[in-house]
């Protein structure tokens, strides 16, 4: 149990420990809010996408690619949107509210805080897995993510679907999986200077995204938030990842799958739910605390999950 209880504490810590650097950096003004934008957008368009493209190039997608795994993972995500909306219905009548609520219940911050915690947790292997799970799970957030600021507030009119696919497409993510998906199929190798270059922006992605999380935290913000913001920062850190890692586990993954997945579900709510909710006219302080919240909770809840998943032998 102690041997159990010391590796989930080499897993988590280090990577709240950055977060933690991060905003300590900015409570004594190493860092301030205009580094913490800059070097968010830095991540989301540069390191990040290198740091997906080079993991990408390097798997076998023959093996790397399950696609009952990401059936299972789609068909989990649309059940907790759709249930998560439902839920919402007697409870939260003002629009603006129930877009942030249902979104930031259901949408996670698996490209940062998730990959990090699986590099720990499961080595590098499971880490391109994962980033091609991302893959197919980055489309999927931001459709749902339009639906639940859009619809809740009467918008549905003024969506326009063809800008918004073309976001979608144009994501700088999505661009990286498809440059590189030819690279793995056909084994091809990146020249060793466009490899070493890739590698020196891909090793800044996730310390860099982890220290930008932590610059956007006020932890004051937790006084003034609203029983929604627990309600909401709950379901996304109890409810999702316990009923869908136990129909992970009754559907017979096991190891690195259903670690995976249970780090999938169990990641906090997505820094990008609180932008998207600002710029589409919702709740965005609501959406903030959801942030805020649910970061600081998953220190706690993914910790109890591994050590639980690792104690009875199943990752």
């Amino acid at each position: 149990m102690i041997d159990n209880i010391i590796f989930t504490a080499n897993t988590v810590a280090p990577v709240f420990i950055i977060v933690a650097i991060g905003y300590l950096s900015k409570r004594i003004k190493i860092i301030n809010e205009n580094f913490v934008d800059v070097t968010s957008k830095f991540v989301f368009s540069v390191s990040l996408p290198a740091f997906i493209f080079l993991k990408i190039i390097d798997l076998d997608l023959s093996k790397a690619l399950a696609i009952d795994q990401i059936i299972y993972i789609y068909s989990a995500t649309i059940l907790s949107f759709i249930l998560i909306w439902f839920i919402s219905i007697p409870f939260i009548k003002n629009g603006k509210d129930k877009s942030s609520f249902i979104q930031g219940a259901f949408r996670g911050n698996f490209a940062i805080i998730g990959l990090a915690i699986i590099s720990n947790l499961l080595g590098k292997e499971a880490l391109g897995e994962a980033t091609i799970i991302l893959a197919f799970l980055l489309p999927l957030y931001n459709v749902l993510a339009v639906i639940a600021l859009t619809v809740p507030q009467r918008k549905e009119k003024k969506m326009n679907i063809k800008s918004t696919m073309i976001e979608i497409l144009f994501n700088p993510l999505i661009l990286s999986v498809i440059f590189a998906l030819p690279f793995s199929y056909f084994k091809l190798k990146l020249p060793p200077l466009a490899e070493l270059t890739g590698t020196f922006l891909s090793d800044l992605a996730l310390p860099l995204a982890l220290i930008g999380i932590g610059g956007s935290l006020n932890l004051e913000n937790i006084k003034k938030a609203s029983n929604l913001a627990f309600s909401s920062s709950f379901i996304k850190l109890v409810v999702v990842p316990l009923v869908f890692t136990v129909g992970a586990y009754f559907f017979g993954y096991r190891g690195k799958d259903l670690g995976i997945m249970f780090v999938l579900f169990a990641s906090p709510t997505a820094i990008v739910s609180f932008i998207m909710a600002e710029a589409m006219g919702a709740n965005s302080k609501l959406a903030g605390n959801i942030v805020l919240i649910s970061t600081l909770g998953s220190v706690v809840t993914i910790a109890i999950g591994i050590l639980l998943l690792k104690s009875f032998g199943l990752i």
